[in-house]
Order: C-alpha cells, then sequence, then structure tokens
C-alpha cells in the first residue's frame, strides 16, 4: 500500500529513490569460494574506479553465487528508505557505506585474495556475513519487504539482479566480514557486530 507522501510525491512528477541494505549470514566449512567470489568482484570495482556498469556486474556475480548457496543461508536482514531527492538518497547511501565499512572484520586488503580454485593454505572462517547496499530508482516490492525469510530473500537477490540489467542502480555497495583471509568471525562476535540478523 503506497503512503499518502508516495502518492502526492508521484502526483507532483518527482523521482522516487529506495534506498536498501541486505544483510546475509552463511555458514559452514563450505562458504570459502563465496569469499573468493567477493574479493574478485572487490578487486574489480577498485580496478574499475567505481564504474556502475563494472559494480552492476559484480553485483549479478554475488548474487547468483548466493542463490546456488542458499543452503548455508543462517540468518538475514534488511533496512532501508525511500527519499524523494537525490541528494538526501546519497548522504543515505554514504551513511550506510561508513556504517558497513566500519564492522567487525570488514575492511578489504586487496593485496590478500582467494582464487576460487586456489587451495586453502590460511584458516578459513565458518561464518560470513555479506552487506549489499543498493540506491536505485522506481520501486521494488521485493525489496522493500521484510527479507529474513528464506523465499522473500531469493526474490530479493533476483531483484538486484533486474534492477541492474534495467539500469535503474544508481549506487552499489558490497561488504563483508571478514574481508582478510585467516580472520575468524565467531558466534560472539557475530552476535555483537550484527545484532540486526534474524535466524531464517
Amino acid at each position: 500500500m503506497t503512503s499518502w507522501r508516495d502518492r502526492i510525491s508521484k502526483f507532483s512528477g518527482k523521482t522516487r529513490f529506495v534506498v536498501s541494505r541486505i544483510f546475509i549470514h552463511l555458514a559452514g566449512e563450505e562458504i570459502a569460494p563465496m569469499l573468493g567470489v567477493l574479493n574478485r568482484v572487490a578487486r574489480e570495482a577498485i580496478e574499475a574506479d567505481g564504474d556502475l556498469e563494472v559494480l552492476g556486474e559484480g553485483l549479478v556475480s554475488v548474487c547468483q553465487n548466493l542463490l546456488q548457496m542458499s543452503e548455508y543461508w543462517q540468518s538475514a536482514a534488511n533496512e532501508g528508505d525511500v527519499l524523494w531527492d537525490e541528494g538526501e538518497a546519497g548522504d543515505y547511501v554514504n551513511e550506510m557505506f561508513t556504517d558497513s565499512a566500519q564492522r567487525y572484520l570488514s575492511e578489504i586488503d586487496t593485496t590478500q585474495y582467494l582464487d576460487d580454485d586456489e587451495p586453502l593454505s590460511l584458516p578459513v572462517t565458518r561464518n560470513l556475513v555479506i552487506m549489499l547496499t543498493v540506491a536505485f530508482e522506481g520501486e521494488s516490492t521485493d525489496l522493500e519487504n521484510n527479507l529474513a525469510d528464506i523465499e522473500a530473500l531469493e526474490y530479493g537477490l533476483k531483484a538486484l539482479i533486474n534492477l541492474h540489467y534495467q539500469e535503474q542502480l544508481r549506487a552499489i555497495q558490497i561488504h563483508f566480514s571478514p574481508a582478510k583471509l585467516g580472520d575468524e568471525l565467531d558466534g560472539e562476535q557475530l552476535l555483537l557486530n550484527f545484532p540486526e540478523l534474524i535466524p531464517l
């Protein structure tokens, strides 16, 4: 159901911006390849100097891999807002970026990475939290709902892929914890640093 503000702004021809952040917690010894995908996407994003097309392809790759690894999903959460001013939407994206970047062990080290087929020589964490933040024009009911449900989360990830191909994304950020090989995220650190997570 649309709010009065939505309807009035739509009537006045204002552009609707949605800023959304999704948290996904994966657990298990088999999640190491996902860390490899995330580090590759991070390197490509840095090399492309934030090019939105490259970031979008990286987001699609992460979402597709997450969908294939749904059996390892443990918990999830999402948050966001609808804004009618591009500047306000940009400020909100920056707030989320800062928050995600300050989360436990989420600082990326591009000198250290894991290839998908490289044998592991470092201890690999059994927990991984991925934070996907996007801003887009228009609306997406699949992203504007509570995603702490397996089916809803699947629809949400597919919606992110579609938004990229429909060229509606205006900002994309991917953070993950732990971001460095050898770092571990244990159950206590998980509860302390990601309190919003809801078991699936």
